[in-house]
């Protein structure tokens, strides 16, 4: 059974390489814009589910189990989006300083042939040390956290922004819980060490 992430992020690849599992990636086509009144779980949700749907429709009927992610980051109940520049992602930062900003991360594993769903939201905070303008400035000079939602890269420099986290796995920051992957796949009564690579 081939193993596909509906993603064509490489954090998100990075990370589910760890696994040592065979998998490709194939990025979905879907529209991401939010629904009137919906929540950011219920958002996060329903894009990683689409996500899964949209490659599985690619794949034209191979047998498959796809795995669909997709992340949004809140500050007191406001959406922080990927910054895109220097200007908003110091913005953010400043926002941050001292805050607690929560990560939602939606998870699903479809397998379409079997006709078998699995979905779950992961939630992971993040709190802020006191930052000061300089160091925020070091900060984004350095890493350039452009593309990340927060304007940080947990996996990299952003470390040394945060003085707590809270969550069952780091890997949520980045937009793949493998902890949570693992216990859908067990849902589905696949056992992730038979998908294992073992050495020659």
């Amino acid at each position: 059974m081939k193993i596909v992430l509906a993603s064509s992020s490489l954090y998100r690849q990075s990370i589910l390489q760890k696994l040592n599992i065979p998998f490709c990636s194939l990025a979905p086509d879907i529209d991401e814009s939010a629904h009137l009144n919906e929540t950011i779980e219920e958002q996060v949700k329903r894009l990683a589910e689409q996500k899964a749907q949209s490659v599985s429709i690619k794949l034209k009927n191979q047998q498959a189990y796809v795995i669909g992610s997709d992340q949004l980051a809140s500050l007191n109940g406001v959406v922080l989006g990927k910054p895109g520049d220097y200007i908003r992602a110091k913005q953010q930062l400043m926002n941050a300083s001292g805050q607690t900003v929560k990560f939602y991360t939606g998870l699903c594993l479809y397998c379409a042939n079997k006709n078998l769903i699995e979905t779950i939201v992961d939630v992971y905070e993040v709190t802020f040390k006191r930052l000061t303008e300089s160091q925020i400035d070091t900060y984004l000079t350095i890493e350039k956290p452009f593309d990340c939602a927060g304007s940080f890269k947990s996996e990299g420099l952003g470390i040394a922004l945060f003085s707590s986290l809270k969550g069952t796995d780091p890997n949520s920051l980045v937009g793949l819980p493998l902890i949570r992957l693992i216990e859908l796949f067990d849902k589905m009564s696949v056992d992730i060490f038979d998908l294992m690579q073992k050495p020659n």
